[in-house]
């Protein structure tokens, strides 16, 4: 879908009434290439903003108004609401993530006046994990700074966006989607600490590598029950530690320091859950310093070490994710590979050499295909820039 075509869209669904300036803002989605299920354990994230996304199309009204339509569901046609009556109303769909940052940012004191027309499309793959909520989140939150000059700092945006999912939609996440969106840069990952926010950016241009997203296409009932599942155990696991230890999360050990103390942990289920998020965070602050030396094949190592300790130790990934990543692995090419996400179905990604990539895609989806029995999904993905106005 071009510029052009989205703004003839919007000119359709949304004739003009006053000659206010359309503006075009894209938003990513983000892949996580290091650092799963870290975020609540007090480590370190790894991810960046891919340049498939969200766009709007927007211009302000002169009453009050927010009409809201997305091209992605379009049997719930135009959405609209007061920039009075900003509570969640369950009908209103998709668009309580819009209506969730106008309130929270109209909270802060910031003066928005006016209302706005917004055409909403993605193309991002439904349900594929790759955060198309937070890319609302944050295309919302740029548009309002932008168009009513706001000056709101990027980093509160992205907190303000977390407070979305937490307080209004009742997802109880993390910050890293929010700030990979928000915060990415065009060939760099960025490493995050979730307890501080502190973060720094690593290059990584890949001039002869592609990112390649698979989608197992399976539908994750079993994230959430079992994600806090994991959060708990390793609650229970830091608690033990802790009578020894003193720490505040799983993420201020040292592997060598858990290795020393994990006996004090009596059972070996939340060992192992304790052990990946130590390992992991440990993998994933390597994995900065092994991209700025160049190391990439290292990295691709790490992330392969990443996926089976997801497997082994954490037990989040599931047949489908297996198959994947290790079909990924025997291919020619492939620097390394893992599950990325909260796990049981969802995506892997692959570090792929790109004349490789098409025979990788080929082969990796015929091995899924015969062991699972439907298709997997292919995307070549490239790092972008976040949240920010198409000029």
């Amino acid at each position: 879908m071009d510029q052009q075509s989205l703004r003839s869209q919007f000119e359709e669904l949304f004739p003009g009434q006053n000659n206010a300036e359309i503006r075009l803002f894209f938003s990513p989605g983000r892949i996580n290439l290091i650092g799963e299920h870290t975020d609540y354990n007090g480590g370190h994230v790894f991810p960046c903003a891919i340049t498939y996304g969200t766009y709007g199309v927007v211009r302000k009204r002169e009453d009050r108004l927010v009409r809201l339509y997305s091209m992605n569901f379009p049997d719930a046609g135009i959405i609209e609401f007061s920039l009075d009556e900003l509570d969640y109303v369950k009908e209103h769909t998709w668009a309580n993530f819009p209506k969730g940052m106008i309130r929270f940012i109209k909270e802060t004191g910031s003066e928005i006046g006016n209302g706005l027309d917004i055409l909403v499309y993605g193309n991002i793959p439904n349900g594929a994990g790759l955060s198309s909520s937070a890319s609302i989140e944050m295309l919302i939150g740029v548009i309002l700074n932008e168009v009513f000059e706001l000056t709101i700092d990027r980093v509160e945006l992205v907190k303000l966006g977390q407070k979305v999912e937490n307080q209004f939609i009742g997802v109880n996440s993390g910050i890293m989607d929010q700030f990979a969106i928000g915060m990415g840069k065009a060939d760099h990952g960025i490493l995050l600490d979730c307890n501080t926010l502190q973060y720094e950016y690593a290059p990584l241009t890949l001039t002869e590598h592609q990112i390649v997203i698979m989608n197992t296409n399976k539908r994750r009932e079993l994230a959430d029950s079992k994600y806090n599942e994991r959060r708990s155990e390793c609650e229970k696991a830091l608690g033990y530690l802790q009578q020894e230890l003193d720490i505040q999360t799983l993420g201020d050990l040292t592997p060598e320091q858990f290795e020393q103390h994990k006996h004090v942990i009596p059972d070996p289920i939340l060992q192992k859950r304790a052990k990946h998020a130590v390992y992991e965070n440990h993998r994933t602050i390597k994995a900065l310093n092994e991209l700025r030396n160049g190391n990439l094949d290292v990295f691709g190592q790490l992330m392969n070490d990443s996926h089976t300790s997801l497997k082994e130790d954490y037990e989040v990934t599931g047949v489908e994710l297996d198959t994947l990543a290790e079909a990924a692995w025997e291919q020619k090419g492939t620097v390394g590979a893992r599950m990325t996400g909260a796990g049981f179905g969802g995506c892997a990604i692959a570090l792929v050499e790109t004349e490789q990539t098409d025979a990788f895609i080929e082969t990796v989806g015929k091995k899924y295909r015969e062991k699972i029995g439907y298709d997997a999904t292919f995307y070549v993905a490239s790092i972008g820039d976040g949240t920010k106005e198409v000029r």
